[in-house]
């Protein structure tokens, strides 16, 4: 039966797929971290109040780079080259969406608006990796270590998004609403685009390395366009909703400060 679950768990228990798939993700995990400190340093100083949890949302995504790393080293598995195509932030900045890394190596200091665009950039994005964590976590239940370790990483993500949504609302109740709705619109039907072709990618290359056979590439390949399919006739709207969330202040002073654990 292919269900996300059974996906997952398959993906999972070989040790190339796996290398990939931690691969892919601690890459991305780390051009987090380095966007999310870049951005902390260079806030304008009207919002100089938002580094701190800009820095945490950072430090979270580096966190998570080791986590993955650490469960590559706990099976004596190296990290390796992640394909290009596969690289979903690369992907999303040639499409304009998110702040340039250009931008964000010049020492110059970013205006509201640049703020604004990486806030719903994130929401966005941490929408997409809230649910796949969710995922993820119900597929690795007979592993309890690589379990610890995905629901931090989860928690993690909800709080990331969580604190999306309410600065969001806060900067939109501030008379930046038209601008916030513009840019979470042109953010969420790219990002379905882009979902769309690294998903794509990514199950090709696990198809190789599991010898999947045609049928079953065919079959997962037209279900990742009937999702893109039906995300963008309408479900990209799930990605631009904002509602106060129950977790707030969720990187705040309380938030979570566990390091990676060893795994």
């Amino acid at each position: 039966m292919l269900s996300s679950r059974n996906l997952f768990r398959e993906i999972l228990e070989n040790d190339r797929s796996f290398q990939l798939f931690c691969s892919i993700a601690a890459s991305g995990e780390a051009q987090g971290g380095w966007e999310n400190a870049r951005i902390a340093a260079l806030v304008p100083e009207s919002m100089r109040h938002l580094a701190p949890k800009i820095t945490k949302h950072g430090t979270d995504e580096d966190k998570h780079g080791r986590i993955f790393n650490a469960l590559l080293k706990k099976r004596g598995l190296k990290p390796v080259k992640v394909p290009l195509e596969t690289d979903y932030t690369m992907l999303l900045e040639r499409r304009g969406i998110g702040l340039m890394h250009e931008k964000l190596r010049r020492d110059e200091p970013l205006t509201e608006h640049d703020v604004i665009v990486y806030l719903t950039h994130s929401r966005v994005t941490e929408q997409r990796a809230s649910e796949q964590m969710a995922m993820l976590l119900d597929s690795c239940g007979d592993d309890p270590e690589t379990a610890r370790a995905i629901r931090m990483i989860s928690n993690d993500e909800d709080n990331h998004l969580a604190y999306c949504h309410e600065e969001l609302l806060r900067l939109a109740a501030q008379g930046h609403e038209a601008a916030i709705r513009r840019s979470l619109r042109r953010c969420a039907l790219a990002e379905v685009v882009v979902h769309r072709d690294v998903s794509l990618a990514v199950m090709s290359h696990m198809g190789r390395l599991l010898d999947w056979p045609a049928v079953k590439t065919t079959a997962l390949a037209l279900g990742i366009h009937a999702m893109c399919g039906f995300e963008r006739l309408g479900g990209w709207r799930k990605l631009v909703r904002l509602t106060m969330p129950e977790r707030l202040d969720a990187l705040g002073e309380q938030s979570d400060v566990a390091t990676a654990p060893v795994v």
